[in-house]
């Protein structure tokens, strides 16, 4: 593992402003200190229309680039080379095994960086003379791949709440997308806010740490700008606009359709939140109110996504019975409202779907050969990861969290909601009669009810001489429904088998609270590098690394990301091919991974010999009208 053969400076003095640059008009969001020079344009030509991004607050500017994988004609890439001659770059790092994302082969060369861009690629065997730095990393045994885009994220709140946020930032992930399952937290109003904050307190804790300033969804992307004291946040993130916040804003937790009126206030929330640079919508279509739209509902809206260029992201309506018509279902709507679709942790679990993700990949592959636009994400193992009251039938969750608690502590509605579960499988737990077994408690919101966390719903109604429904009833009520789980109902060949197909990327579907967090909130990327790549073989290096930078950037549409290549944006990892691990695990499920040395956004370092460095330099990505 290579050392740096120059020092890099650590870009202290946070309060220290840079320079604006013509080419990016600062905003009050700007991050400070001298290394924080906002990147030029690349020189190839633009993007196609509708399909831009933005980085920053509502003062930044529009990023001209080309789409992933576009051809540079060699009169720009000339015209490039020519205009760095001579030139000194911030950085060039040395002798990489560069893994550029497209899934090609991959090469040796220095990769020089200037003012937070690649600026030169120099292959090995390649005439003319080394590009030359003010600082130079020996990357000798080192791979160099695209920053990693995290799919499928829960750091709504974490990114508000944890300037370092090593979880991701330690993984090489340089890009999260969050506003995912239907559930977060723009666009709300008061009431909204209040009701949303309590119904995912399990993902992401109840917020009374964070100041709920916004209201819209443009408010949010700007509060993530304007974090940790105008710094900014941890790592890139987009976001997705959660119809079940949409539908609780237009209609409340009611399980009936929506009017005429309610459906355009919904259009108008959804239509809102595009302009103000989401990069699509989002559904929880097993998590209350949003499971209780029907499709004619969803294709409206999804149509109003599909006019911003947006994708519609849906955790669908079962994992588990009917799966496969569930993931059909959300084909057919999208093709039908001609909107992008991106399948949630397209997983097929649970012991009816046992072998099964042959059946799943051909539906795909009918749907893409006749036309259809899709892509999936999952998380390279088998257990699955929610809130225990996600659990329960949707008719006990109408009305909202205070109306679910109610039920509960009625002894005859308790006892309907035990039948449902137990009997008939609720479609919170997709349809499957529930096994207390598979369900261990994760993590409570109450420290006073920390002794429930690690065993299963079954373990401890045994310990206490009582029916499993009778302890998970209380721990429900007790902890104010603010308990997460993990659900072990996955199968390994499943996993495999839906991770080889050519529209798959990485995304962790990480939850980062609770004692006993799911290890894939911080073992994700390197678990596929490591064990999925390296030790079973299941996608070579270049793929993995492939499904991890190239295919989300392009879903993403976004003009400078996921590629090594002139011009693009320097959100860089460098990792040892032979060591590069996921130390979290079940037992241990905050243990940072091995093998990821450095990290870098916009040309800077917030990792470093494996250290988080205090350099925060994440923005919120916008999709622009």
């Amino acid at each position: 593992m290579g050392g740096l053969s120059a020092p890099v400076p650590l870009r202290r003095g946070l309060n220290r402003r840079s320079a604006p640059d013509p080419s990016h008009p600062p905003t009050r969001f700007s991050a400070p200190g001298p290394e924080r020079r906002d990147p030029k344009p690349p020189p190839p030509g633009p993007p196609a229309p509708g399909n831009e991004t933005r980085t920053g607050g509502a003062g930044g500017s529009d990023r001209p680039g080309r789409r992933p994988g576009a051809p540079q004609s060699s009169r720009r890439h000339s015209q490039s080379r020519t205009q760095r001659k001579g030139t000194t770059m911030d950085l060039v790092i040395r002798d990489a095994r560069v893994i550029d994302g497209t899934g090609g082969a991959s090469y040796r060369a220095d990769v020089g960086i200037h003012e937070g861009r690649i600026s030169t690629i120099h292959k090995e065997g390649s005439a003319g003379p080394r590009p030359t730095g003010q600082s130079n990393l020996d990357a000798e045994g080192l791979a160099l791949a695209p920053g990693f885009i995290d799919m499928h994220a829960h750091s709504d709140l974490a990114l508000l709440r944890d300037p370092a946020h090593s979880a991701k930032a330690a993984q090489g992930v340089t890009l999260e997308v969050i506003g995912q399952d239907g559930l977060s937290y723009a666009p709300v109003d008061d009431r909204t806010l209040a009701q949303v904050r309590q119904a995912i307190t399990g993902w992401n804790g109840d917020g009374s740490d964070i100041d709920f300033s916004w209201r819209t969804v443009g408010g949010y992307l700007d509060a993530l700008d304007n974090a940790h004291g105008g710094h900014g946040i941890a790592v890139n993130a987009a976001y997705l606009i959660p119809q079940g916040t949409v539908r609780m804003h237009a209609m409340g937790w009611d399980d009936r359709p929506a009017t005429p009126a309610e459906l355009d206030r919904m259009k108008q929330l959804v239509a809102e939140g595009m302009r103000e640079g989401a990069v699509g919508m989002s559904s929880g279509l097993t998590y209350t109110p949003g499971m209780y739209a029907d499709d004619s509902e969803l294709t409206e809206l999804c149509k109003v996504v599909a006019r911003f260029g947006g994708y519609y992201c849906p955790h669908h309506r079962s994992y588990g019975a009917g799966a496969l018509q569930a993931y059909e279902e959300m084909v057919q709507l999208t093709r039908t409202a001609h909107c992008p679709l991106h399948l949630a942790h397209a997983t097929m679990n649970f012991g009816v779907n046992k072998g099964k993700a042959p059946d799943l990949l051909a539906l795909l592959d009918d749907a893409l050969a006749k036309g259809a636009d899709i892509t999936l994400d999952t998380y390279p193992y088998t257990p699955g990861c929610t809130t225990l009251v996600a659990m329960l039938p949707s008719w006990a969750s109408e009305g909202g969290p205070d109306a679910i608690l109610t039920r509960l502590q009625d002894d005859g509605t308790a006892e309907k909601i035990r039948h449902h579960m137990e009997v008939i499988g609720a479609d919170g737990c997709h349809g499957v009669p529930i096994e207390w077994d598979t369900i261990e408690i994760s993590g409570v919101s109450d420290p006073g009810l920390a002794s429930c966390v690690g065993k299963t719903i079954a373990q401890s109604a045994a310990q206490r001489g009582e029916e499993p429904w009778v302890t998970a009833r209380r721990l429900l009520i007790n902890d104010k429904l603010g308990s997460t789980i993990l659900q072990h109902v996955g199968h390994e060949e499943n996993v495999q088998a839906i991770m080889r197909h050519r529209v798959h990327t990485g995304g962790s579907d990480g939850i980062l609270q609770g004692f006993k967090p799911h290890p894939r909130a911080y073992g994700t990327f390197p678990q596929y590098l490591g064990r999925y790549a390296r030790e079973l073989g299941v996608l070579t290096l270049e793929e993995t690394v492939a499904h991890l930078t190239s295919r989300p950037a392009a879903r993403l549409r976004l003009a400078d990301r996921g590629t090594v290549r002139e011009g693009y944006r320097a959100d860089l990892v460098l990792f040892d091919p032979e060591t590069v691990a996921a130390g979290s695990t079940f037992e241990a499920p905050r243990t940072l991974p091995t093998g990821i040395p450095h990290v870098l956004i916009d040309g800077r370092f917030v990792m470093r010999d494996g250290r988080r460095t205090d350099v925060i330099a994440g923005r919120s990505v916008r999709r622009t009208p």
